[in-house]
């Protein structure tokens, strides 16, 4: 069994699949299984697809119910110890990325790394390599799919949620790290190169509607009664400013001392 399944989901993206397939077979670490899974596109992508065709252990040419649907359908084929999502328009930020990951990712059943946008090559979002993950982490960054390795045994229990549009890959991380406990590594290396202009970077309303509806369906209310208070994406949370009063002036260190009075007191 080979560790890495590489899976590319498209749908009529045939200049950046061409990109995307080329960073993938280009990677140093060669003993990887590649999946490529078409949406039934019309704008030559199958072409591009048997262009590469030699490197490629399956693809698919078919209509499918949306990014989700096409997902699974590539999980359901992939026999790798550990999965990868690198979707048509991103792609691997250098050829050695698999290399650094195989060297990293020990007995670890997820690692995290970092993204950077495509177009101008800052990083984006991301955690502190050595951090841990926690149910709060999850609410507050950015964990993007294409710079995370998943033990692909987590898929068996929790395929991506088809009836979401935005957020299924942020479901299977709530019930991977929190429900489940899984062991999470989180590496200061850049993996991936990731086009920003995707769904779940401009639907931000259903992206909320549907992150509530995860965590109501995950949840008991007052589990989520108290997590609501611990954190909104209005206001970040008193405790994690603490430090930073501390380090300030006088003014500052005064209201150190009072919100941990006033937090002793509630």
């Amino acid at each position: 069994m080979k560790k890495y399944t590489i899976i590319t989901i498209n749908f009529n993206n045939s200049a950046e699949l061409r990109q995307t397939i080329e960073s993938v077979v280009g990677q140093t670490l060669k003993d990887i299984e590649y999946i490529v899974i078409d949406g039934g596109s019309t704008d030559g992508s199958v072409e591009v697809i048997k262009d590469y065709a030699d490197h490629i252990d399956y693809w698919i040419s078919e209509p499918d119910n949306g990014v989700y649907n096409a997902m699974n359908k590539g999980l359901a084929k992939a026999h790798g110890e550990y999965v990868n999502f690198m979707n048509s328009g991103d792609t691997f930020f250098s050829p050695s990325v698999l290399e650094e990951v195989d060297r990293q990712i020990g007995d670890a059943d997820i690692l995290f790394g970092n993204v950077c946008n495509r177009a101008t090559g800052v990083r984006y979002g991301g955690i502190k390599a050595g951090s841990e993950v926690t149910f709060l982490t999850l609410k507050k960054e950015i964990l993007c799919h294409q710079a995370t390795f998943y033990r692909r045994d987590i898929f068996n229990r929790h395929p991506y949620d088809e009836s979401l549009r935005l957020i299924a890959d942020w479901k299977v991380n709530v019930q991977a790290i929190v429900t489940d406990n899984c062991k999470v590594k989180v590496v200061d290396t850049m993996i991936a190169r990731y086009d920003l202009t995707g769904m779940s970077s401009t639907q931000r309303q259903l992206h909320a509607e549907e992150r509530q509806r995860v965590m109501s369906e995950l949840f008991p209310p007052r589990i989520l009664k108290d997590y609501d208070r611990l954190y909104t994406d209005e206001e970040m949370p008193i405790v994690t400013l603490l430090p930073e009063l501390k380090k300030r002036g006088r003014v500052q260190k005064i209201v150190y001392e009072l919100t941990r009075l006033l937090l002793k007191l509630t």
